[in-house]
């Protein structure tokens, strides 16, 4: 039986074979050197793989070795045109520390009657969302619901402004009387003015040590961050591309609360 045959050499356990078909389907078959042997003699083999109808085939490596892959039409006749690269296997999941170990994230607090209590801190919300309204739907509102059903006390435009408010005044008692800053960094974001109001409020809190800024950043790249600015984009950041909003707000919490 003619057959094609890729001599791949030594190949670590979980990498990806893929082999691309064109022209008829054919076997396609992944094997260790003992079972190539015994099927290029016409013995009884293992493999890994099958009759592929659809191509590319991606086979993952089971254990690291010499493997070797074969193409064949079963005794059929018709014709096969094929190539072969390996891929490197899935990726660890992203690990990043958790927000509440780190220090800088942690206000100045004494411990009493079982918790931690900030010193002489009177401020009536925990966290104020700074945010352009085009990422209400996506991100903010979300966010700043579970929040809520987390028991922090949230600044959220949605729950204190009314008509007839302010909203210049409005923001600057939210920004004055919060403890963090959550900053939800978009496209739209840098290009607004409120937007660009109340992170220089946020920043200046910061500064100062009066409040803590905690980005996040939503559809952004982290060049677009440094262009937009670069003491923003060394900050630790969480991102809507890794995380999910339950998980975001669950370490805020965790900071908030610690």
């Amino acid at each position: 039986m003619k057959y094609q045959v890729y001599k791949l050499g030594n190949l670590k356990g979980g990498e990806i074979v893929n082999v691309v078909l064109s022209g008829n389907a054919a076997n396609v078959k992944l094997m260790n050197s003992s079972n190539f042997n015994n099927y290029k003699n016409g013995r009884r083999h293992t493999y890994y793989g099958g009759y592929a109808k659809k191509s590319p085939v991606k086979i993952p490596v089971p254990s690291s070795g010499q493997w070797f892959v074969t193409i064949d039409l079963g005794g059929y006749s018709g014709t096969i045109k094929s190539s072969v690269n390996v891929l490197p296997g899935k990726l660890p999941n992203i690990k990043q520390a958790p927000l509440s170990t780190i220090p800088s994230l942690r206000l100045d607090k004494d411990y009493i009657d079982g918790r931690f209590i900030d010193k002489e801190d009177n401020r009536e919300f925990d966290v104020f969302i700074s945010h352009a309204s085009e990422d209400k739907d996506d991100v903010v509102r979300p966010l700043a619901i579970k929040l809520r059903s987390l028991g922090l006390k949230v600044w959220f435009d949605e729950f204190e402004l009314k008509i007839g408010d302010s909203l210049r005044r409005k923001i600057d008692k939210g920004l004055s009387r919060s403890r963090f800053g959550i900053v939800i960094l978009s496209n739209v974001f840098i290009n607004k003015g409120w937007t660009n109001y109340e992170l220089d409020g946020i920043i200046t809190k910061s500064i100062s040590g009066q409040q803590i800024i905690l980005p996040i950043w939503h559809n952004i790249t982290k060049q677009q961050v440094i262009d937009y600015s670069p003491s923003l984009a060394d900050k630790l950041a969480r991102n809507t591309a890794v995380h999910t909003i339950d998980e975001i707000a669950e370490e805020i919490h965790s900071v908030v609360v610690q």
